[in-house]
């Protein structure tokens, strides 16, 4: 199998992880946002402790794990506070974009096309059709949109910076997502305990939290490394389109609502996005 075909793999098993989020945020909304995020990425490096020796990394790996993990969800978060969730989550969905525009950027060797400024524009329309489901931004300014912006940019330059890191010889291994997320997780529950009212959890609780931290802010991260180190991370990014359509879909299966239109035509977009940069040569 081609490097490029299990990098494509991986990533598409990260973003079925992470499609199960909202659903999961959704069953859990009683549980304060903080406190959820440390339990699940504590939960989530569970299954790396047993390679803790690999956790030996540099200063600038560990300061770029935590940059990402606790950086990207601490802000998305405070935007999602303060600002309408779905709106703010259409801003945090522009990090697949960024992935996509700011490898040339980031990355020796490599070169932005024409198609995959194509794809990551139809991908983002699609994106932004299945999460407002035809409904229009509200016309009010919320500062909690630059949160959320911020927090794409932190995702997008993580997932990048690893992507560099590894081709310069000074990446750090799969294993180390499990520090991170460690540490993470610890800086999470500082804030609950900062921020929050104190944490009260049934079993349904701790169960879904459980499966949390080990499907979309665990395991995921690693099929996330994985990817980012074998295959393109243009492809990747405009690929990551998938997830606000796989999520929304699955909170239809799950709420019982109807399918729109505005989810057909998303799904035509996303999946022509993602077949058009998959197919792209350089």
């Amino acid at each position: 199998m081609k490097l490029s075909t299990q990098a494509n793999l991986y990533a598409l098993g990260a973003i079925a992880l992470w499609a199960t989020l909202a659903t999961l945020g959704v069953a859990l909304s009683q549980v304060p946002a903080f406190a959820l995020t440390g339990l699940a990425l504590i939960i989530g490096s569970v299954p790396t402790w047993g390679h803790w020796r690999r956790w030996r990394v540099s200063r600038a790996a560990l300061a770029l794990g935590v940059y990402g993990l606790f950086g990207f969800h601490f802000l998305l978060f405070i935007a999602l506070r303060h600002a309408p969730p779905v709106q703010a989550n259409l801003v945090n969905y522009l990090w697949p974009l960024f992935i996509v525009v700011l490898a040339p950027l980031l990355l020796p060797g490599v070169r932005l096309r024409s198609a995959h400024v194509l794809a990551a524009g139809l991908g983002f329309l699609g994106a932004g059709l299945a999460i407002l489901g035809g409904h229009s931004l509200e016309a009010a300014w919320a500062w909690g949109y630059l949160p959320a912006l911020g927090s794409a940019l932190i995702w997008a330059t993580f997932s990048l910076g690893s992507r560099r890191m590894a081709q310069s010889g000074k990446g750090f291994p799969t294993a180390a997502l499990g520090l991170f997320g460690l540490i993470s997780g610890l800086l999470a529950l500082a804030c609950h305990v900062w921020l929050e009212p104190p944490l009260h959890l049934g079993l349904r609780d701790g169960l879904l939290i459980g499966v949390m931290g080990l499907g979309p802010l665990g395991g995921a991260f690693l099929l996330w490394d994985r990817a980012l180190k074998l295959g393109d991370p243009r492809t990747i990014g405009v690929l990551s389109y998938l997830t606000p359509l796989a999520s929304t879909l699955l909170l239809i299966a799950v709420t019982g609502r109807t399918l729109t239109i505005w989810i057909g035509l998303a799904t035509v977009l996303i999946v022509g996005a993602a077949l058009l940069a998959v197919r792209v040569k350089d």
